[in-house]
């Protein structure tokens, strides 16, 4: 019955598409689409392309929502995530504690506070201070919750930062958070992927669309301005600009241990940038290499080089910390301060700050080992902060211009996370909030293992299982990966993971592959450009070792990854599909010939090369997926998902590969949820559906 139900499924579909797979879209002469019969499918709201959506989008519920495990785990897991029991993370502004909240009752949330005495109780007392739903209600609008930016250090006014269904372009409007209401005749900023950042009271740094030539050929801001109070936006005076093929170019206003630091950063390309600090009326350009980030910490520069860096004869390790006073600098003085330098597979996963003390998030073979750094005696001193050997540890602070005190949060794949507080050089934490165990992890296990890449390379990977395993080749296996941007993938508590795969007996596996940041700067640059299919053979060699181990076998193996994931999931595909009976691709780049033209994708060449040179376009071909897949071959079963409000991911890529399958014959469904943008979801509602969708999925391939 399910066999006959899928195959007049796919007949429906393939009759759907051949009636659509008649007329090329718009050309350009040289548009490397312009002989795509798909191409108007990148028409994100056109009434064809959305009517082909919606007729999809029937088949795959067809399949998928009738099956009679998908009610029950989308029930459960809206309800993990409406839980009241769930950690409310806060962030102090001035005397309040503040959160985000959502739940079944607040769908689209509140943003409320409470005192430090308040949130240690059990049931914290909270006072609303925005009511999202019901704003939303009032101005007939879907707002989703893009955040708050502070006046410093007065904390008395804000920029609240609200996007339609969830897509990265903002609107912003200036917020009383005393009176809890938006400010009459205030600053506000019309929808886009702009900003406004404070300089003062009655002084704003704003960067938006303000016409032709003013964003980058990225979609982000490229002019910088300074505007007034009570002035009118078009009369706001340039300050800094960058050039249109850079990624962005902005402005930025960071108030630190009482130095008010005002930069100007232009990013030629993903990894690279120009950083220029104000001094007086204009930006001077610090003398850096463009490979390296910058914190800061009281008068001190904090360096984080992207590449080797040699300066003064000594060579510095990429991923190392260095301080470098920023006086000093200026004046010409060069000399720097070791903080940390990485060795062997440690690595500087990011750093924060209490009033006295630089905060390192350290990981070792991807386990957290924070620390504290203290300058005492001309030299940087790291006093490591006690946590559990395996899992992964958080550490920032409360109130890092006032206090020495810090949040730790501490989780694994099977421990519920905590959220502790407590006081550099002060023994122990004291417990705030914990979340309570999501699903039944008795007899659960958590390895590490190794896996060999082509090259010989080492990748480590994480497995959850059941202990005692039957190594027989017939457990259902969900395989994880991402592998870019030195995005690291780290053994955190899944709770929907656990209730909807783990807890039903799947075995869970994810790959620290190249391309991430597990060891640092030097792991993603291994697999950047044209070395990009090191990450793809290390993600294989994962597979391959899941298979040799008898862990399970290509028929009860399935893939999951988004966005950079959803690429590595179309390689996957067209390269190794034998590996593999089941592709879960979400929000992904699959069409790397027109990626750079399509939405935010320019910004990304410096990660994956740029398809209108030859040479690069050499190795982009090999593995873009759109272009390599074939009629005739034998791929996996794949779910494509993704969102048209995705405003970074264009839309066009998930619909473009699965209506060129299947034209091909190739077996695949395809979901697009009309809201969400990148995340796909702009609510609990939305998010436990499209989970369990992906769950009713691979269960129905794998088991």
């Amino acid at each position: 019955m399910a066999r006959l139900h899928k195959v007049v499924a796919c007949a429906a579909l393939a009759a759907v598409l051949a009636g659509c797979a008649q007329e090329p879209g718009p050309e350009r002469a040289g548009d490397p689409g312009m002989n795509d019969p798909w191409l108007w499918l990148e028409d994100v709201d056109g009434d064809r392309a959305l009517d082909w959506v919606r007729a999809q989008n029937a088949v795959c519920l067809a399949e998928l929502q009738s099956r009679p495990d998908f009610e029950p785990t989308r029930a459960r897991l809206r309800a993990i995530l409406d839980s009241k029991e769930r950690i409310p993370y806060v962030g102090k502004r001035g005397a309040f504690f503040y959160n985000f909240w959502r739940d079944a009752k607040n769908v689209r949330g509140l943003w409320r506070r409470t005192t430090l005495a308040e949130f240690r109780k059990a049931e914290p007392a909270w006072e609303t201070v925005i009511d999202l739903d019901a704003l939303a209600a009032a101005e007939k609008e879907n707002w989703v919750w893009h955040g708050a930016h502070w006046l410093e250090p007065s904390f008395d006014r804000c920029f609240v930062e609200l996007s339609r269904g969830g897509k990265d372009a903002s609107v912003w409007r200036e917020f009383d958070p005393v009176r809890k209401e938006f400010v009459k005749g205030g600053f506000e900023l019309p929808e886009s992927k702009g900003y406004l950042e404070w300089r003062d009271r009655d002084t704003v740094y704003v960067g938006t669309d303000f016409g032709p030539g003013s964003l980058t050929t990225s979609g982000y801001t490229r002019v910088a301005k300074e505007w007034k109070r009570g002035t009118p936006l078009p009369e706001a005076r340039v300050v800094f600009e960058g050039a249109e093929a850079d990624v962005s170019a902005g402005v930025s206003v960071d108030h630190n241990h009482g130095r008010v630091w005002e930069f100007a950063r232009r990013s030629p390309t993903f990894f690279t940038t120009e950083h220029h600090l104000r001094v007086g009326d204009a930006f001077v350009k610090l003398e850096l290499p463009p490979e390296m980030e910058l914190n800061r910490f009281g008068d001190w520069l904090l360096l984080q080089p992207r590449v080797a860096w040699t300066l003064e004869g000594k060579t510095w390790p990429a991923g190392s910390l260095l301080a470098a006073n920023v006086d000093a600098w200026l004046k010409g003085d060069r000399a720097v301060e070791e903080v940390f330098v990485p060795s062997g597979r440690t690595s500087l996963r990011g750093v924060g700050a209490t009033k006295n003390f630089v905060i390192l998030n350290l990981l070792d073979n991807v386990r957290s080992r924070p620390c504290f750094a203290r300058r005492e005696g001309g030299r940087w001193v790291r006093t490591p902060l006690a946590v559990p050997e395996f899992g992964i540890a958080d550490v920032w602070g409360v109130d890092p211009d006032g206090s020495d005190d810090f949040f730790l949060q501490f989780a694994d794949f099977l421990t519920p996370t905590t959220l502790s507080i407590g006081t550099v050089g002060k023994p122990g934490q004291e417990k705030l909030k914990s979340l309570p165990s999501f699903f039944d992890t008795a007899g659960l296990e958590i390895l590490q293992n190794e896996a060999v890449s082509r090259d010989g390379t080492h990748v480590p990977y994480f497995l959850v299982s059941r202990k005692g395993l039957v190594l027989d080749g017939t457990n259902p296996t969900l395989l994880h990966g991402y592998g870019g941007f030195e995005v690291s993938m780290l053994p955190n508590y899944g709770s929907m993971l656990g209730a909807a795969w783990l807890e039903k007996g799947g075995v869970y596996a994810l790959a620290n592959i190249r391309g991430g940041g597990e060891f640092g700067p030097d792991w993603h640059n291994a697999a950047r450009k044209a070395n990009r299919q090191r990450a793809y053979d290390d993600f294989a060699a994962v597979a391959e070792d899941l298979i040799a181990r008898k862990v399970t076998s290509p028929r009860h193996l399935g893939i999951s990854g988004r966005s950079n994931g959803g690429l590595l999931m179309g390689v996957m595909l067209t390269q190794r599909p034998e590996l593999f009976r089941a592709v879960s691709c979400g929000n992904p780049l699959l069409d790397m010939r027109r990626y750079n033209v399509l939405l935010a994708g320019a910004s990304w060449m410096d990660e994956y090369g740029d398809p209108d040179k030859p040479e690069e376009w050499a190795w982009i071909s090999k593995f873009s997926p759109y272009q390599n897949l074939r009629p005739g071959a034998r791929y996996s079963r794949t779910l494509f998902t993704t969102s048209t409000r995705d405003d970074r991911v264009h839309p066009g890529h998930a619909r473009k590969m699965f209506a060129r399958m299947r034209e091909q014959g190739h077996d695949a469904l395809y979901y697009e949820n009309i809201e969400g943008g990148h995340g796909s979801a702009a609510n609990n509602e939305q998010a436990a559906f499209m989970e369990a969708l992906a769950y009713a999925f691979l269960w129905k391939e794998l088991k």
